[in-house]
């Protein structure tokens, strides 16, 4: 069963995304070989989160990040080839109304689209993609070296397609912004990253157009805490890793 410390938070200060482990994903990227993620940890003071898998082909990085909100929420995953060759695989499931619509995709000038009556997604990457099963697969090979970029944007339906998301200027907007705001703590001493890590979660909860700070970013999401009394909101009673 997953457990709070399964999951990894991602934020823009407008919404929040919570990235799980293999078998309960939505948006499953990894070796096709299957296996466990070997290390995962976010980048320094930071919210862009790193993962690796060790694989007999070589080792695999991807790197998970919402940048600074822009036009529109956006989700960038960044593969990145450590060394080898590891056959890659992708399987995007999306689903709006709490998981209950099913949306109608189709290929737009080299991007997905997915609409579910006033919402949107848009899903563009160099990767090849194709449908299959009310599913979108992509399946490709990433070498030492080489950087395949994937950017998944929410947008209202009625409204034209979102501008393109730069991966690498993103990520590096990304880091900078939250560099920034972790410059600002003065905490020191022993709990120093722990106590760092709280600030920067609770960062990544906060409403900033009114800073407001949400209890969960989660909707009655029941962890496994060991504690009866933390079902609803368990969510904040420790930092995701």
């Amino acid at each position: 069963m997953t457990t709070i410390e399964d999951y990894a938070l991602l934020g823009d200060l407008h919404t929040a995304a919570l990235l799980d482990t293999a078998e309960a994903g939505r948006w499953l990227l990894a070796p096709g070989a299957g296996g466990p993620c070997a290390r995962r940890r976010y980048r320094g003071d930071t919210l862009v989160l790193e993962s690796e898998w060790d694989t007999p082909e070589g080792t695999v990085r991807i790197i998970d990040f919402m940048p600074p909100r822009g036009q529109a929420p956006d989700i960038v995953r960044i593969v990145q080839g450590v060394s080898g060759a590891v056959p890659m695989v992708g399987e995007l499931r999306l689903r709006f109304d709490y998981g209950q619509i099913i949306p109608w995709v189709r290929n737009v000038g080299g991007a997905i689209e997915a609409v579910a009556g006033p919402d949107s997604a848009w899903l563009r990457t160099p990767a090849p993609l194709e449908g299959r099963d009310n599913r979108t697969i992509s399946e490709f090979t990433v070498r030492a070296g080489d950087t395949v970029p994937f950017v998944l944007t929410w947008a209202p339906s009625h409204l034209s397609r979102p501008k393109p998301v730069d991966a690498d200027r993103a990520l590096a907007d990304t880091l900078d912004f939250w560099e920034r705001c972790s410059e600002r703590s003065t905490v020191t001493g022993r709990w120093r990253d722990d106590l760092q890590r709280s600030l920067i979660v609770l960062k990544a909860l906060t409403y900033r157009p009114t800073g407001g700070i949400v209890a969960a970013a989660t909707t009655k999401k029941t962890p496994t805490t060991g504690c009866g009394r933390c079902a609803d909101h368990g969510a904040t009673s420790r930092t995701p890793k």
